[in-house]
C-alpha cells in the first residue's frame, strides 16, 4: 500500500494536474489549428497560387499497379510533401500562439514583481514608548 499512497500523492500534486489539463487542451487546440490551416487558410493560399490543393502535392516514386479487373495490386509510393507544407503552417501558427501566451504571462510576472513593496510598519507603541524612556535617561 505504500506505494500506491506514494504514486496517489504523486499523482495529486498541483503541477502533475496542470500539466494534465495542459496536455489535453494542447491536443484540443492542436486539432482547431488544424481545421484552421486545412479549412480556411491553405484553399485561399492555393487558389492564390493557381488552384492547388496542398493535400494533393506530392512527388510520384512508383506508380501503382492495376491489375486486369482494374483493382490495385501495389499500391503508389511518393511524398508527399503538400501534407507536409501544410503540418508545417499549422506547426508555425501553433508555435506563435504559445509564444503569445508565454509573452503574455511574462509581462505579467513583470508587472508583479515591478510593484513596489509596502512600506515598513511604523514602531509599535511598545517601542515609542522605550525610546521615549531611553531619551529621557540619556538627558
Amino acid at each position: 500500500m505504500g506505494m500506491l499512497k506514494e504514486f496517489k500523492d504523486f499523482a495529486m500534486r498541483g503541477n502533475v494536474v496542470d500539466m494534465a489539463v495542459g496536455i489535453v487542451i494542447g491536443g484540443a487546440f492542436g486539432k482547431i489549428v488544424a481545421s484552421f490551416v486545412a479549412d480556411v487558410i491553405m484553399p485561399p493560399l492555393g487558389l492564390l497560387i493557381g488552384g492547388v490543393d496542398f493535400t494533393q502535392l506530392k512527388i510520384t516514386l512508383k506508380d501503382a499497379v492495376v491489375d486486369s479487373a482494374g483493382a490495385v495490386a501495389t499500391e503508389a509510393v511518393s511524398i508527399n510533401y503538400g501534407s507536409f507544407v501544410q503540418t508545417a503552417v499549422d506547426f508555425v501558427i501553433i508555435a506563435f500562439a504559445i509564444f503569445m501566451v508565454i509573452k503574455g504571462m511574462n509581462s505579467m510576472k513583470k508587472k508583479e514583481e515591478a510593484a513596489p513593496p509596502p512600506p515598513p510598519p511604523g514602531p509599535t507603541k511598545e517601542e515609542v514608548l522605550l525610546t521615549e524612556i531611553r531619551d529621557l535617561l540619556k538627558k
